[in-house]
């Protein structure tokens, strides 16, 4: 890997992990046509820029972080809970689902899940927007939607947003829920990543991982804030709508 192809994924990595557009699809479509093979060598980079993607939540949300935010805590870690269990007993059933065509199909399932719930969704009706008023009934159905983020193109982002809607929370209460919710999910995810794949950073790099997790972070932090105020203006229609646009081209190319 080259200085070049770190900035392209550290760009979409950055982009797209907390957009719900799932940013493993659109790893596998830059990773195919820049020729990179999915080794262990590329997985140990997407290690090191997803745990830049974890550090731009920390950042951006660092008020958040703190004793005194314990509650809300409790909240998001009983959110994390069922992804956690059902991925930990089903890890290997999970792994054999993956394929770009399930990838493709969750794309557009998701598309047209975003269109339908925004043409019932009524502003009125929702009246949590504050992550911290969030309760843990709220909480406890956003979990039970990550649960279909372990399938493949399903996206993470996507399942938690959807969950937070269909609970009673505002389009932008759902995003940043979304955000907290993934910290304690990436961390878990990257961690088990890091301890897999650590042998491979001897023969990495250096300059490649520290450019993409830099770019990956820059990104992530940037499009955390553009994304919230995205959602002062418009609805999650434009993204449903490219969800199956993408999706189509994936079924096509692949």
């Amino acid at each position: 890997m080259d200085i070049f192809q770190s900035i392209i994924l550290g760009i979409i990595e950055g982009f797209t992990e907390f957009l719900p557009i799932s940013s493993t699809g659109h790893m596998i479509v830059a990773s195919k046509f820049m020729g990179l093979p999915q080794s262990s060598e590329i997985k140990a980079f997407e290690v090191i820029i997803q745990l830049a993607a974890i550090l731009a939540v920390l950042a951006l949300y660092k008020d958040k972080f703190t004793f005194k935010k314990i509650e809300l805590w409790k909240k998001i870690i009983l959110a994390y809970l069922p992804l956690a269990i059902v991925g930990f007993i089903f890890r290997h059933q999970i792994k054999a689902l993956f394929s770009v065509k399930v990838v493709a199909v969750m794309f557009i399932v998701g598309g047209l899940i975003f269109l339908i719930i925004e043409k019932f969704y009524k502003k009125k009706e929702h009246h949590t927007k504050d992550i911290e008023k969030v309760n843990y009934k709220q909480a406890l159905y956003i979990g039970l939607a990550q649960i279909f983020a372990l399938i493949p193109g399903t996206s993470r982002a996507g399942s938690t947003i959807v969950g937070g809607l269909l609970s009673g929370l505002s389009r932008k209460c759902s995003a940043e829920f979304s955000f907290l919710l993934a910290f304690p999910v990436m961390l878990t995810v990257s961690g088990y990543d890091l301890l897999k794949h650590y042998h491979e950073f001897s023969s990495q790099n250096l300059m490649t991982l520290i450019v993409g997790f830099i770019i990956s972070f820059i990104v992530a932090f940037l499009t955390m804030k553009l994304f919230l105020s995205f959602l002062n203006r418009f609805t999650f229609v434009s993204f449903g709508v490219y969800r199956i646009i993408f999706g189509i081209i994936l079924l096509i190319l692949f």
